[in-house]
């Protein structure tokens, strides 16, 4: 996906780069981790996460990334709606099911992505579904039609990471505009101070432009999960978040690989 002059009007975070004019064709895998390879082959050698993700089924060794989430904060709850953003090759999808319980306690799973796939044979169930799309470029309507009854989500989990350059400033600024893309589906617009302390100004948090719409897909009470690359600018989130949802912490789950600077902003109660 092409970076297209992805221009905020408006300030979002003090130190967060407002414009990615000059980062023009660089590529933004929609997948993070999990969106670079179809295979468990991942960076490295096979590992422990590895070979226990082939035992268990699973088709990536991320999804131990997001069973860890889940033990420790317990994001998806039976019967909840869960959408999955950059959710090839489809590892969180199938926890994402397995956290729904039985199948006749409802809910259901949405993964969105570049990359046209179908939803893991193993763990998963007809309550997963996949849509081949650009997360950037959708609306919030559109999104939230793919809902239940376009009711929205009660969780929202983003993998989306750009694929690394080794050049730190341009690969933090696209992990900056992903994860914003990401807020701004959540919920929306709102009123954040300015870092001067002295004024508030409106935030609009979707940097396409495209969707002025100020209500997000996330329900209240909901739950968000953001992945960033480790930078200086990611105490912008925090302090955002902390204002619009009742917990706020950082995660670096234990299946990380030791070269990764991905860290997992978890957000929990919209307020």
């Amino acid at each position: 996906m092409a970076c297209k002059s992805l221009t905020s009007t408006r300030p979002i975070y003090r130190g967060v780069p407002q414009t990615l004019t000059g980062l023009t064709g660089l590529v933004i895998a929609v997948g993070g981790e999990r969106g670079k390879t179809a295979t468990m082959s991942g960076a490295g050698a096979p590992d422990f996460f590895y070979r226990e993700a082939q035992r268990l089924g699973y088709v990536a060794r991320s999804a131990f990334k997001l069973l860890q989430m889940q033990k420790q904060h317990k994001l998806i709850t039976p019967g909840a709606s869960v959408l999955d953003l950059g959710c090839a090759p489809g590892a969180w999808l199938q926890v994402a099911c397995q956290s729904l319980g039985a199948l006749e306690k409802g809910g259901a799973v949405v993964g969105i992505d570049l990359k046209k796939m179908k939803a893991p044979s193993s763990h998963c169930d007809s309550r997963v579904r996949t849509v081949c799309a650009d997360v950037m470029s959708l609306l919030k309507e559109q999104v939230r039609a793919m809902s239940p009854q376009e009711r929205g989500f009660s969780v929202i989990l983003s993998d989306m990471c750009p694929t690394v350059s080794g050049i730190t400033a341009k690969d933090t600024a696209l992990s900056c505009q992903l994860g914003m893309r990401a807020l701004s589906l959540a919920i929306g617009k709102v009123p954040l101070p300015c870092s001067a302390g002295d004024s508030n100004t409106e935030l609009h948090l979707n940097s396409t432009g495209l969707d002025a719409n100020e209500v997000g897909v996330l329900r209240r009470g909901g739950n968000l999960v953001i992945k960033l690359l480790e930078s200086e600018e990611n105490a912008g989130f925090m302090k955002f978040c902390k204002l619009r949802f009742t917990k706020v912490s950082w995660l670096r789950p234990k299946a990380t690989r030791s070269c990764s600077r991905e860290i997992y902003l978890i957000c929990q109660g919209l307020r």
